[in-house]
Parts: C-alpha cells; sequence; structure tokens
C-alpha cells in the first residue's frame, strides 16, 4: 500500500508542476499519506513486530550451535614444555530441539501475531486520521476561500451604499448621523474581509504543511451537485430510517473499526497471557538430535566423537503460591481487557450515533440555510432599490446587508461541515471508497 502511495504521490505531483498548480480534493489526500511521518513510523513498527514474530517462530525451529577451542602449555609442574608438543583442539556441531514445554511457544508465538496484527490496526487507524485530517484542511481552505468572497461582496455592497450616503450628504439629503453610521459599515465590512484574508492564508498554510507543497496553488472546487440527492434524502430521512442506516453502519464498524479491533485483540492478548501464566507448572523435555567432536593434539593426532540424548528439566512448584499470585494477576488483566472491549464497543455506539445525528442535522442546515440566503438576497436588492430611491436608510441598508453575508455564511458552514461528517463516518468505518460510502446511505 505504501508503495502504490508513494508512486501514486509522485506522478502527482509531477502533474502538479506541469498543470495550472490545481490540486484536487483526492490529490491532497494522497500526498498528505505520502508526507505523514507518522504513518512512516507506523511502517516501521510493523517491520519490526514481523520480526519479532519470526524471531518468535525460530525459537521453536531446531537449535545449531558450533565450537571452536584451542591450547597450548608452556609450563607443567613446573617443568618448560614445548609449546608445539602440547597443542590440542576441538571442533563441535550439535543440533537441539525441544519437545516439549507445555505449549508454551504455541501461545508465544500466538501473542506475537497478536502484537503484529495490533500494530498494524493502528496504522489503519492512523491512516483514516491523516485522510480525515487531509479532506478537514482542504474543507477549511475551501470554506476559507468562500468567506472570504462572501465579505468582498459585503464590502462591495457597503462601500456602495458609502457612495450613495456621500451623494445625499452633499446635496442635504441625509444627516449626519446616518452618514457616519454608513463610514462605520463600510469600515466594519472592511475588517471583516481582512480577517477572512488571514484566516484563508492561515488555513492554507496548514494544509501546505500537511501536504508537503511549499509552492503556491489552487483548489479544485468542490462539485456539491453530486451530493444534492443524499442531502435531500438525509435531511428529510424518518426515524425508521434512520435506525435501518444506524444498523447498516453499525455492522460495517463492528467489522472494521480499528478501535474496536485493537480492543478485541488486546481481549485475546490478555486470554494467551493467562494460558501462559497456568503453563509455568509444565516441564520442559529437550532432544540433543545430534551432536559430534573433532579434535586434533600433537601427542595423539585427530580424534572424533559423537553423540545424542534426551535431557528432562522439570519445574517443580514449590513456591505455588507465587505462581498462583502471578495466575490470578492475570486473570484481573483478562478481565480488565473485556471490559475495555466492552467500553470501546459502547463509546464506537456513541461516536456512530453522534456522527449520524450530526450527519443529518448539516444536511437540514444546508437546505435551510439555502432558502434563507435567496430570502435575504431578494431582500437586499428590494431594500437597496428603495434606498436609491431615499425611501430606505442606511440602518435598513445594513441590516440586509449583515442578514445576507450571515445567510451565506451559514451556508458555506453547513455544507463543508456536511462533507465533514462525510468524512467522519468513512473513518469510523475504515470504508476507503467514497462510492461505497454513498452507497451505504442509498441503498
Amino acid at each position: 500500500m505504501k508503495r502504490t502511495v508513494l508512486l501514486f504521490s509522485l506522478i502527482i505531483i509531477t502533474g502538479i508542476g506541469l498543470s495550472a498548480q490545481t490540486i484536487s480534493l483526492e490529490q491532497a489526500r494522497v500526498l498528505a499519506l505520502a508526507n505523514s511521518r507518522s504513518l512512516a513510523k507506523y511502517d516501521m513498527s510493523i517491520r519490526s513486530s514481523v520480526l519479532d514474530e519470526r524471531s518468535q517462530l525460530y525459537s521453536m525451529l531446531p537449535s545449531v550451535s558450533a565450537g571452536y577451542s584451542a591450547s597450548m602449555s608452556y609450563l607443567r609442574n613446573w617443568v618448560f614444555l614445548n609449546p608445539i608438543d602440547t597443542f590440542d583442539s576441538g571442533l563441535t556441531l550439535s543440533v537441539t530441539q525441544k519437545i516439549f514445554e507445555g505449549g508454551k511457544s504455541f501461545i508465544q508465538k500466538s501473542l506475537s501475531s497478536i502484537a503484529t496484527e495490533s500494530v498494524r490496526k493502528e496504522a489503519l487507524a492512523e491512516y483514516f486520521n491523516v485522510i480525515d485530517s487531509a479532506d478537514n484542511a482542504y474543507y477549511a481552505a475551501l470554506e476559507a476561500a468562500a468567506s472570504l468572497e462572501a465579505a468582498e461582496s459585503s464590502l462591495q455592497t457597503a462601500v456602495l451604499s458609502l457612495s450613495i450616503a456621500e451623494i445625499r450628504r452633499a446635496s442635504g439629503m441625509l444627516n449626519q448621523g446616518d452618514y457616519l453610521k454608513a463610514l462605520a459599515d463600510k469600515e466594519t465590512r472592511e475588517n471583516s474581509r481582512n480577517q477572512a484574508r488571514r484566516n484563508l492564508s492561515l488555513n492554507i498554510a496548514k494544509l501546505r504543511a500537511l501536504i508537503g507543497i511549499t509552492q503556491n496553488f489552487e483548489l479544485e472546487q468542490i462539485d456539491f451537485d453530486v451530493y444534492e440527492d443524499l442531502i435531500q434524502f438525509l435531511a428529510g430521512i424518518s426515524d425508521e430510517e434512520a435506525d435501518v442506516l444506524y444498523d447498516r453502519f453499525w455492522n460495517i464498524l463492528a467489522q472494521a473499526n480499528p478501535s474496536l479491533a485493537r480492543a478485541a485483540l488486546n481481549n485475546q492478548r490478555a486470554e494467551k497471557n493467562l494460558s501462559l501464566a497456568k503453563r509455568d507448572f509444565a516441564p520442559t523435555i529437550s532432544a540433543t538430535i545430534f551432536s559430534t567432536g573433532l579434535g586434533y593434539s600433537a601427542a595423539n593426532g585427530f580424534s572424533t566423537q559423537s553423540a545424542g540424548g534426551i535431557s528432562i528439566k522439570g519445574d517443580i512448584p514449590i513456591d505455588f503460591w507465587i505462581r498462583a499470585n502471578r495466575i490470578e494477576k492475570s486473570e484481573i488483566a483478562r478481565n480488565s481487557a473485556a471490559l475495555d472491549y466492552i467500553n470501546a464497543e459502547v463509546s464506537l455506539e456513541t461516536e456512530l450515533q453522534s456522527s449520524l445525528l450530526n450527519t443529518f442535522a448539516q444536511a437540514g442546515s444546508v437546505l435551510s440555510s439555502r432558502r434563507s440566503l435567496e430570502y435575504a438576497e431578494k431582500h437586499l436588492e428590494y431594500v437597496m432599490e428603495r434606498y436609491r430611491l431615499s425611501q430606505s436608510s442606511v440602518s435598513d441598508l445594513g441590516e440586509a446587508s449583515s442578514l445576507l453575508i450571515t445567510s451565506r455564511n451559514n451556508l458555506i458552514r453547513a455544507s463543508y461541515g456536511f462533507l465533514q461528517s462525510l468524512s467522519k463516518l468513512r473513518s469510523l468505518g475504515a470504508i476507503d471508497d467514497e462510492q461505497r460510502l454513498m452507497n451505504i446511505f442509498q441503498n
């Protein structure tokens, strides 16, 4: 998966350099994955855990050992000797295999496998966490850009209002108080525009740090028409349909959620550790399958010897209270892991309910804020026309303009909030395919 991501990101980076430096959401996700140092660390952790698992497997295989020795003497019983005449050397080779140890090796092998799988689940959770972070950063940048556009439009309205106010003031048709209010309104909206520029720069900087690109780029806009049918459905979803949708998502989360899977693995690990503690009463039996030696001495020349046999080592637990204490402690750890799994289930259920309710609420907000914006635009047009005809005051125009920008910002927040809620559900279910996520809602 990592090689694929890196290759894809290389192609994308090359494409960005050759094109108009426009980044899509999918490209931002891939670049964030390739730039993630946390994922790189998890990759190393997985490789290290696989090596630990392999070492445990090797310990179950026959043990092969070789040795070499050599010696010479120059003094014996206070008599000096020729060292060459006393030269003695030997070479040994032996193969030993554990025959029985109460199944400890198999349990330890299972524990190593569980540890490796647990690290993989942690890496999977981080994988979707990076994608979720990329989505949120991308949406935040687009939201800030849309808010800046709305602030610019509102400022232009305030500038137009001020220009009309200046004409009226010059002709004596506007009092000083209304003129000062028009000035204040223009300055306020200019300050809001400047704050929107700052927010956009800040969000672009966060996205740039996440995806690892230093040069300037533009963001591809989101096609909200793709989500229109889903928004309409979720905004008017019934309680029965919501319950069906919850059950559908829960079935997916129960099988694929990384946090719940890690809790299940921790439960299995605690069970294995308890079983391993109970094996402390079992003896260990090993056999020397083959042993041979080759020796040479200056006095006797070459010689060979070979042997094979079985050695039995029994552990008689006289201090049985220590073993019993160890078993009881493992039982407590097992029970604690079982409670942790139940807590993980409850937390995940709550998180799923919260995410779905947030998705429903955001969909409803999109529709209501869309209608509000439509009414606010017509209201501003009406007030602006009356303002030109001197039938509305500066306060009336300011209130209508404020209503418009509030409605526009509400729609912007609801639209991108809806997308962020979808991203959260995708992370909870470890759903890598966005089309599959859409199908889950619409099945």
